[in-house]
């Protein structure tokens, strides 16, 4: 159309793949108003976008040149489910790669505002939200976690995302898989090895282990001895 080509048919003929069935409908779309001082704009709002992504990847050649003494780390990270290069990049740019400078995995999260924060009053705690933290780790591990959701129980990651998506909501079960992510990071790191998944029943088996230690607590209390026999 910005070269000059309006006609409604000969436009919808361009269609590729599945959208050729919809030619009838693409043509009818397409019948309207459209003069030089519209292809005007549209051919300079292509030419901005055409910029912005030249600029951006001339970014991305900057940043793998800048990430490139953690290389291996950058690597390791990428082995988790949903991370790509972006947020592996993102949790070196923000933590520095060097897990020593926090106590802890649960030290990280909060820091990166991915752990709930609590409100403590007359010696009650009660959750009050999430924490302030690094909004731009935070922002990138959250987004991460998003892709996970649509792996469809393909491992632990996707599982819990699930799981939790059912009970507490979208928001909810992705900040806590983006926390699952990061503690998986921390470790990672800190011990120089990759991610190790799991697996995607490892929800159901740990709650059939609890069940049955609870039911055997229940027969020891009535005086029973309980010999469990894994069944074959």
């Amino acid at each position: 159309m910005i070269d000059g080509e309006t006609a409604a048919r000969v436009l919808a003929d361009m269609a590729k793949g599945r959208m050729r069935i919809k030619i009838p409908e693409l043509a009818q779309a397409l019948e309207g108003h459209f003069d030089a001082h519209h292809a005007q704009l549209a051919r300079s709002i292509l030419d901005r976008m055409r910029r912005v992504e030249q600029a951006m990847a001339e970014l991305d050649v900057a940043i793998e040149a800048a990430c490139a003494p953690w290389a291996h780390q950058i690597e390791l990270l990428q082995t988790i489910p949903g991370v790509g290069p972006k947020v592996a990049q993102t949790i070196i740019a923000e933590t520095g790669g060097d897990m020593s400078k926090f106590p802890s995995a649960a030290h990280l999260a909060s820091w990166a505002g991915l752990a709930p924060a609590i409100y403590e009053s007359a010696g009650k705690r009660t959750p009050a939200g999430r924490r302030r933290g690094n909004k731009w780790l935070n922002a990138m591990l959250v987004e991460a976690a998003g892709s996970v959701g649509r792996m469809h129980g393909k491992n632990y990651l996707a599982v819990q995302h699930a799981r939790l998506t059912r009970r507490r909501g979208m928001s909810r079960a992705q900040i806590a898989v983006a926390h699952s992510m990061l503690t998986a990071a921390y470790y990672m790191l800190k011990r120089d090895e990759p991610y190790d998944d799991l697996g995607p029943d490892w929800l159901e088996k740990r709650n059939e282990e609890a069940h049955t230690r609870r039911l055997v607590t229940q027969l020891e209390k009535l005086g029973h001895t309980v010999a469990l026999d894994q069944a074959s």
